[in-house]
This record gives structure tokens, sequence and C-alpha cells, in this order.
């Protein structure tokens, strides 16, 4: 019965063509999952493709040492679109985007992960431990905290504070201080100068939760110097460091928490480009 109904599915695979057409400057997004993988209804492994997890649908050799990670799938789709070669559809469980081709010759994962730190951590740790993942870079939105960063500036963070995270119950009363890769740091700075970019670089906050109702706790952070807010970096930054792999965030600020000032929607994505392209050279700053 599972092989008629798989059968039966393929029939109508010419439906979706559509969906496989040109959709960027960098040429086509080509569809790499087995039909049913891609409607969702069995895993590559049932189709005799090895699936390495529940949420990353991907074979081993489809995803690049190096993963960018946006939170929102279509911000991935839309980079992978825009910056990539060759790029391919290579994940989309649970509607969570994954591409991979090239960037300069180089291979590059743009994998979506979710809003907030539990989310990320599926991902990540799935990443590092299934795919052995070596470089993960985030890019995403932030809102600014200081009257000097302005929307659309690009932040890279350097440490990311929160109060709690997927790690704090593995780390109890530590007060574990999450930090950037050095290396990646560096290359980033370095790119966003050479660019000219509009760039600050410094400690960020990762909040847990979105519609906050802390007024005194963001007074405190901006006193501090807390250049932004956003809701993934440090999980991503502990997680690097508990494996000893590489990890970035670099932010393109959408709106300001002092000002109310915020970017429209459709604005977003064409403000972003800058941040992509600062992550994917400092992960190959060789060029």
């Amino acid at each position: 019965l599972i092989k008629r109904i798989l059968n039966s599915l393929c029939l109508v695979a010419p439906l979706l063509k559509p969906m496989c057409g040109p959709v960027g400057s960098k040429g086509n997004l080509h569809w790499n999952l087995p039909l049913p993988c891609r409607l969702g209804i069995v895993s590559p492994a049932k189709t005799g493709e090895t699936a390495m997890t529940v949420h990353i649908g991907a074979t081993p050799d489809q995803i690049a040492p190096t993963v960018l990670m946006p939170g929102d799938p279509y911000r991935a789709r839309w980079a992978a679109e825009t910056f990539l070669e060759g790029a391919e559809l290579v994940n989309e469980v649970r509607g969570m985007l994954g591409f991979t081709g090239t960037w300069r010759g180089h291979r590059v994962t743009i994998q979506g992960s979710g809003m907030g730190m539990p989310s990320l951590s599926i991902y990540a740790n799935e990443l590092i431990t299934n795919y052995d993942v070596q470089t993960l870079i985030r890019i995403g939105s932030c809102g600014g905290m200081q009257p000097h960063v302005a929307i659309r500036d690009v932040i890279i963070a350097m440490t990311a504070s929160t109060i709690t995270s997927p790690s704090s119950g593995m780390l109890r009363e530590l007060n574990f201080a999450p930090c950037a890769d050095w290396d990646l740091l560096q290359a980033a700075v370095t790119a966003a100068q050479a660019k000219g970019s509009k760039t600050h670089v410094g400690g960020i906050y990762s909040s847990d939760v979105f519609y906050a109702e802390r007024p005194d706790l963001d007074t405190q952070m901006t006193r501090h110097g807390i250049l932004a807010v956003e809701m993934e970096a440090a999980e991503l930054y502990t997680l690097a460091a508990r494996h000893g792999r590489r990890a970035l965030a670099v932010l393109t600020v959408s709106d300001h928490l002092q000002t109310g000032e915020a970017l429209p929607a459709q604005d977003r994505e064409r403000s972003f480009g800058d941040m992509v392209e600062i992550a994917l050279e400092a992960a190959f700053p060789e060029g």
C-alpha cells in the first residue's frame, strides 16, 4: 500500500516543476530531495537515503562544513538565491528550509534556525553532532539599544549576554560568558571595514522572550553598553564553545528600542545584503 501511494505521488512531480525555476541572480535553486520527502510524507531514510536527524532531512554529503544560520527560513532562501552558486534545497523538514551551494568556490550551507534559543539549539546541536559542521554564523536582525546605533547598521557580536538559555540547566550556578570565535570576529571586522559598512563591535543581549516587560533591565543593559537585542546568539556561542567549533553572529539593526524606528517588512531583505557578505567573507577570508 505504501509503495502504491508513493508511486502515485510521483505522478504529481511535474506539477511542482514551477517551484524549481529561476529564482535569483545566481541562477536556479534545485530540489535535491526525493519527492515524498519534499512533501513531508516520509523521511529520506524511508526512500533509501540516510536521514541524520528528525529535524534535518539532508544526507551527510549535503551539508557543508560552514553553515550560515538565519532565523527565518525564507531569509535562508533569499540568501541562497542571492549569494550562492548552484544552490540546492537540502532540507525543508517542518518548513525549516536549508540550502547548499558555493560562494567563490567554497561550499556553504544556509540553514534556517527558527526564532529563539531553544529552536536554534536543536539545529546547531544536530549540525555539529550529526553533520560535523565546523563553522556556524548567525545572520539576522536585532533591535538597537544605544543612541549611536542606527537602523540598517551592522553589529558584529563579540559577546552575548543572557538571563537564561537551554544550556543554563547544564551550567547551573556558573555565569558562563559566551563569546565569538576570535578569528571569525577579526575577519568580519576587516570585511566590514573594507566594505565601508557602518558597523559596531561589542556585546549584545540574547533574550528568551520577544514581548519583554522589563524596562528596568533595558535601562541597565543600555547603561552597560549592550549594543542590541536578539534571541539566539548566546546559545550558539555556548554550543560552539562546548563542542570546540567556531561561531559568530553578524546582525542588521531592523528596529530601535529607544527611538521606536523600524524597517518596513518589505525593506528588510534589501537592507541585509552587507550582513551576509560580511559573514561569508569572515568564513572565507582568503577569498
